[in-house]
């Protein structure tokens, strides 16, 4: 990927790439480099989706390992207060 663009930026240039391969006003050269950049944008948010997804995963455990009284402590990294 050329840039680091957000998910969002990704998502819409790759919709307007789906939009213009759909209408088929693309000659064929134009159609293909619009589907390669398609194919980086996908992997880039597909890349994106998996790492909101392993975060969210990895938040999600550490609330549930939080024990009543602890909670601070597990939020913040700090040990519990005595």
């Amino acid at each position: 990927m050329r840039e680091e663009l957000s998910f969002e930026e990704a998502q819409k240039e790759l919709e307007q790439i789906v939009d213009r391969l759909e209408s088929g006003r693309a000659e064929l050269d134009e159609a293909i480099a619009l589907w390669q950049r398609g194919e980086e944008l996908y992997r880039h948010c597909r890349a994106k989706l998996d790492a909101a997804e392993g975060k969210i995963e990895e938040l999600s455990q550490r609330v549930a390992e939080v024990r009543p009284g602890d909670e601070a402590a597990q939020l913040t990294g700090e040990p519990p207060s005595a």
